[in-house]
């Protein structure tokens, strides 16, 4: 069974890798760098300031937290353990793929870091302003553009993107309950001290 899901990821990969454009591709691979975002970072920076003012302190412990866990599940455990070759390193494929600028990536791809990190982002700050600002669900949006870049780009498959999203996802939410414990350690301090 897990030969034929091997199988399907391979195929589905390579109908979405070769869905490219010469126009695309150097857009593909600007998006997929984080430094690209920085925008977008201090966006959800100045949108947790506004609603949090003083307690902006907690979210930001969160969100380190948050990322830390899903980027060392997904490359500091996941990648040696499972030593799955990316597509784009992967000499079977080679002659199929579509890659850009040769840009190969890391050797191991299962599962994808940058899938995990994004999914995480947005699934915490999701769950820390939904109920202020109506639009930030729009961020499940750019976490499923960036990932896919990873797919145009030939350095992971779909299987590395769902599975590093679900553990993004996950880890989103232990953040977003990780910094309801410590507002609530918080408020029993300030308690305590009154």
């Amino acid at each position: 069974m897990l030969e034929k899901i091997l199988e399907w990821d391979k195929s589905l990969f390579l109908f979405l890798n070769g869905l490219h454009t010469a126009w695309l591709d150097p857009v593909m691979l600007l998006a997929t760098k984080t430094v690209v975002w920085i925008p977008l970072y201090l966006l959800l920076l100045f949108l947790a300031i506004k609603k949090f003012k003083k307690d902006t302190w907690i979210i930001l412990l969160a969100i380190t937290i948050t990322i830390t866990l899903a980027d060392q599940i997904t490359s500091g455990f996941m990648k040696p353990f499972f030593e799955r070759l990316r597509p784009s390193h992967n000499t079977d494929l080679s002659s199929q793929i579509h890659l850009v600028d040769n840009y190969k990536g890391g050797l191991y791809g299962f599962a994808s870091s940058h899938a995990a990190n994004t999914f995480a982002t947005a699934m915490f700050f999701f769950l820390v302003l939904r109920s202020s600002f109506s639009y930030i669900g729009l961020l499940f949006l750019w976490a499923g553009f960036m990932t896919y870049t990873r797919i145009y780009l030939g350095v992971h498959y779909p299987g590395d993107i769902l599975v590093g999203s679900l553990i993004g996802l996950l880890c989103g939410w232990g953040g977003f309950k990780i910094k309801s414990a410590i507002e609530n350690q918080a408020a029993k301090y300030t308690t305590r001290k009154i």
